[in-house]
């Protein structure tokens, strides 16, 4: 985890030193160094703030807490995320209204039982751009909404903490704003909207990325999307729910699961999420001989582009079926 976290960090502050110092005068530099930037971008994101913010980087608090913050360094927001993401997302995974990652704008449908829109029949063609626009909505906007909405649902109730995390969320984004894009406009003697257009293309591969890691690992054929029932509640048990809505992918490919934080094992991080990531693999074998014994779904795909293919096809699936009445 310590030279994993060396150099993700270096691939992502290298290159934009690089920028901010001015030695950069040609396109093609620029576009290359932020594109680099933006590989170690999707590296902190998925192998260092995605364990410390769970909690289980290390079994020091401390550590956990300030290597999360590395989510603040690229321009989100680690205590907004927690709620997106360890609340929500963990404990109502695939569950409509609640799983704030399969929440879609009105052009995307994650979920049976989502609205159906007549330009989602071309979804599968055309998610593949928001996917790598995901993370500029991320640290513009996307972060502040959520905030507020968070705010709505009874989240940050504590005296001043919504505004202390308002600030605070206002004050890192600037810092970052600052290195990643301003002080390269300021810095490289290239036209404004073509240094703006690479800070784009960093944000692009990243949010490409990411979204893809994560999508593929819960919108896919063999996974459930469950429901609650008139009382708000759902079948089964919660290790049952993680078996039946989550999919690994790749799981012989050592380096691949390296370089995107073991996130290839998400039956694993879902059942087990105060575990480092670099024990998934091993502990992998128990979860699926385990599901085997008591007869639970063990889902998984054996390579990463037959990941990718599924999720296409279920996409262009949930683009012509009519939606599934939420009880």
């Amino acid at each position: 985890m310590i030279s994993k976290t060396i150099v993700m960090l270096t691939v992502f502050f290298v290159p934009l030193v690089l920028i901010n110092i001015g030695v950069v005068t040609v396109p093609w530099l620029l576009f290359a160094l932020y594109i680099i930037s933006g590989i170690g971008m999707a590296g902190i994101g998925m192998g260092i703030m995605h364990d410390a913010n769970h909690g289980s980087y290390s079994k020091n608090r401390k550590v956990n807490k300030y290597l999360g913050y590395t989510m603040n360094l690229i321009g989100a927001n680690a205590n907004v995320w927690k709620i997106q993401h360890n609340v929500l997302h963990h404990s109502y995974t695939n569950i409509e209204g609640a799983d704030d990652d399969i929440n879609a704008p009105f052009f995307l449908r994650f979920s049976p039982h989502a609205k159906k829109n007549s330009i989602h029949r071309f979804q599968h063609l055309y998610v593949w751009f928001f996917y790598g626009l995901s993370t500029v909505s991320w640290v513009t906007a996307k972060d502040f909404l959520r905030l507020f909405r968070y705010r709505k649902m009874g989240f940050l109730n504590k005296k001043n903490q919504f505004r202390d995390e308002l600030i605070k969320m206002a004050s890192w984004k600037l810092l970052y704003y600052s290195y990643a894009l301003i002080l390269p406009l300021i810095m490289v003697p290239l036209a404004p909207w073509m240094i703006i257009l690479a800070f784009i293309s960093m944000h692009f591969v990243t949010g490409l990325l990411i979204s893809i890691i994560f999508q593929v690992a819960h919108i896919m054929p063999s996974t459930e999307f469950p429901l609650p029932d008139k009382d708000g509640i759902v079948e089964g048990d919660w290790f049952a729910h993680q078996l039946a809505t989550t999919t690994n992918f790749a799981p012989k490919s050592k380096f691949f699961s390296w370089l995107i934080g073991g996130l290839n094992y998400q039956i694993e991080h879902h059942l087990l999420p105060n575990i480092c990531h670099i024990h998934y693999k091993r502990i992998s074998g128990i979860v699926a001989d385990t599901a085997k014994e008591y007869g639970m779904p063990y889902h998984t795909k054996r390579t990463f582009a037959a990941a990718i293919m599924a999720h296409i096809g279920v996409l262009r699936k949930l683009g012509k079926m009519q939606p599934i009445p939420v009880r």
